[in-house]
């Protein structure tokens, strides 16, 4: 096997390496769409049989950027990320949350730190709408860690964002049969990345060689979503594809129906007497050829031409009449009728934006939508509140990769104190929904209402340090800053006693 390009960070201790009386006959399987292959195997793309076009990952992220052009689409996307991603002057879109994290103060401090540092390298304060909308549209981002071997301590130098549709996941597994039972257990599995340009040099047969690539050296953030075969990995925008396309043919109809249905068309009865069948065709010919012509001016030449519009969908209508009947007649064809109702378009319309989960009252400028007390918000708001959030965890996955990386390869912390910290850092988003802002302004009029109810027990049956966590809902780093600017106000339960 090919050395795998990349570093890997390796445990000292080897607690990294499967234990060989565990044993089990399924893969270790995550959310990552990780292609599954059989030691000595191969690897190659293969197509689809339930009548997708989309052949492999990338026919499925192209397909998922041409949904998002379309201009509906588009609307709710921008929605989506623009509720998620809150763009701010004065503070970063995104902290890290290290309350619950049992560590000291200045290993907290060197790891905020080292967040920064991060969020500096993705220049996520000017850009983190278009790598949130990245994520979303794609259903992945990858992005390759770049650190100086020479010095690994150094930490990471660069992140270079890479294109899904170059990059797969590979997880190899090695199987052996239990002598007892018979049974085809998994002994070891080794995941990497496998990374092949289109537009890179290809053999005579137009094979593209692949780079395998150290997982260590690849940050990949996927949206969870997986097809029914467990085997690819879908973007939000999957629910979309049809209504979409839908909504697509819909429009082109109703053009189309339009144009060919709007105009009013002449019907011309000729008299053409007893005129033998060739001669009369001939007349009727010479009659629409003369009313098909238009000498128009040319302004840029001075000259007159004979401008002929053959547009088939607004042709009169010649029709023979034989002697004995009426004579030559002009009458018009009516145009169609109801052509302003688009009942069906705003249908489909508010389908892809049921699809896409965001509220309809963003659709319709028109419908009334009450900015009240919390208790009186529309009920779409707050799901829509809550799959923002649900978006905002899962996009996390992208800082805990990254801070695992940085804080382990410069030595602040080892894979162990990971494995133990990890369910307890999260990440706070700035929020701009408004249902937020009056929600947590009536929560914390309810606070300190509750906080004046007790006041009596302060310091008697709990203290003040619980009052802080428990009814203001005060992180540490909430609490020593306003413990800080009290008493450089000279304020404070210390400052009521001395008086």
């Amino acid at each position: 096997m090919a050395e795998l390009f990349g570093f890997e960070i390796k445990r000292k201790d080897g607690k990294g390496a499967e234990k060989p009386s565990i044993k089990t006959f399924v893969p270790d399987t995550e959310s990552d769409g990780a292609g599954v292959i059989k030691a000595g195997g191969h690897f190659g793309s293969y197509i689809d049989l339930d009548g997708d076009n989309a052949r492999n990952e990338a026919d499925l992220i192209f397909k998922y950027r041409d949904i998002a052009s379309h201009p509906e689409c588009d609307t709710a996307i921008e929605d989506i990320v623009n509720d998620a991603i809150i763009g701010d002057y004065d503070s970063s879109p995104v902290n890290v949350i290290l309350d619950k994290v049992d560590t000291s103060d200045a290993i907290k401090e060197t790891i905020r730190d080292e967040f920064d540092t991060i969020l500096s390298m993705l220049n996520f304060s000017q850009h983190g709408h278009d790598i949130f909308k990245k994520w979303y549209v794609d259903g992945r981002l990858p992005y390759h860690i770049v650190i100086d071997t020479n010095n690994p301590k150094k930490g990471i130098q660069d992140l270079r964002y890479i294109d899904p549709t170059m990059l797969r996941k590979i997880k190899e597994v090695t199987e052996e049969k239990d002598p007892k039972t018979g049974a085809i257990l998994v002994r070891k599995s080794n995941e990497f990345f496998m990374y092949a340009d289109p537009n890179s040099q290809s053999d005579v047969g137009g094979r593209t060689e692949a780079l395998k690539i150290h997982k260590d050296s690849i940050a990949y953030c996927t949206s969870g979503m997986l097809d029914p075969s467990r085997t690819r990995i879908l973007s939000y925008l999957q629910k979309a594809v049809k209504p979409v396309n839908q909504l697509r043919m819909m429009e082109d109809s109703l053009v189309i129906y339009r144009i060919s249905r709007a105009p009013e068309r002449r019907i011309f009865y000729i008299d053409v007497g007893n005129l033998p069948k060739g001669k009369a065709e001939e007349y009727l010919k010479g009659i629409m050829n003369q009313y098909r012509n238009k000498l128009v001016y040319d302004a840029s030449t001075g000259n007159l031409k004979d401008d002929k519009k053959h547009m088939s969908m607004l042709e009169d209508f010649f029709l023979p009449r034989r002697e004995g009947g009426k004579g030559t007649e002009i009458t018009t064809l009516p145009g169609g009728e109801n052509l302003g109702q688009i009942d069906d378009i705003l249908y489909f319309q508010k389908k892809l934006f049921k699809a896409l989960n965001v509220p309809l009252g963003r659709l319709e400028s028109d419908s009334g939508f009450s900015l009240g007390r919390s208790s009186e918000i529309n009920r779409e708001e707050v799901k829509f509140k809550k799959f923002i959030d649900k978006l905002r965890m899962r996009f996390s996955d992208i800082f805990m990769q990254l801070l695992k990386t940085q804080l382990i390869l410069k030595g602040i912390i080892t894979s162990q104190d990971w494995d133990e910290w990890k369910e307890d850092i999260n990440f706070d988003f700035i929020e701009d929904n408004y249902f937020s802002e009056l929600k947590e302004s009536e929560m914390i009029q309810q606070r300190f209402g509750m906080m004046r109810d007790i006041e009596d027990y302060i310091g008697k049956y709990v203290s003040h340090q619980w009052v802080l966590k428990n009814i203001l809902r005060q992180t540490e780093e909430e609490i020593l800053q306003m413990q800080k600017e009290i008493a450089d106000e000279g304020g404070g339960p210390d400052a009521e006693e001395d008086e």
